[in-house]
């Protein structure tokens, strides 16, 4: 069983903008909550296949998760996979797909799809409840994100 979530914004950039701050991990300690650091896991701009250690401060405590870029496809979309084997979570499987759509030359429409998979115990349990958590910290970001790209 899977859990799905959607978080929708309108930014007043253009699409091509919106895109490359999706991207810029060397910008994100500008606008990401809890930032603390990223640690590319390779060289050079990100491609498919591109993997990184995201380390924020989540409930007053250090908590880093792997991701690695799974799909791009310029501006229109990008896929971001995050092994939860490998960070804090310890379980999982959390897939963001992100559409970016042109409304206008300078606003954007960002559709954030979240899923979540693998969970096991008590997580799964509780997955409902996490699905929740999961879509209002994919807000929050998304808001910041908004937030920077209009005033830089």
């Amino acid at each position: 069983m899977s859990i799905n979530f959607e978080v929708k914004r309108t930014i007043h950039v253009s699409q091509q903008k919106v895109y490359k701050g999706l991207l810029d991990l060397d910008s994100a300690q500008q606008w990401m909550q809890g930032f603390v650091g990223i640690h590319r896991l390779d060289e050079g701009p990100l491609n498919v296949g591109s993997q990184w250690k995201e380390t924020r401060k989540m409930f007053g405590k250090e908590a880093s998760e792997h991701f690695e870029v799974i799909e791009l496809n310029e501006p229109n979309k990008i896929v971001l996979r995050c092994d939860g084997t490998k960070g804090t979570t310890g379980k999982g499987e959390f897939v963001f797909t992100y559409i970016v759509a042109s409304s206008s030359e300078d606003q954007t429409e960002v559709t954030l799809n979240g899923e979540i998979k693998g969970l096991t115990g008590l997580t799964k349990f509780f997955g409902k409840l996490m699905g929740g958590i999961f879509k209002k910290a994919c807000a929050k970001d998304l808001n910041a994100l908004k937030s920077y790209l209009e005033t830089n």
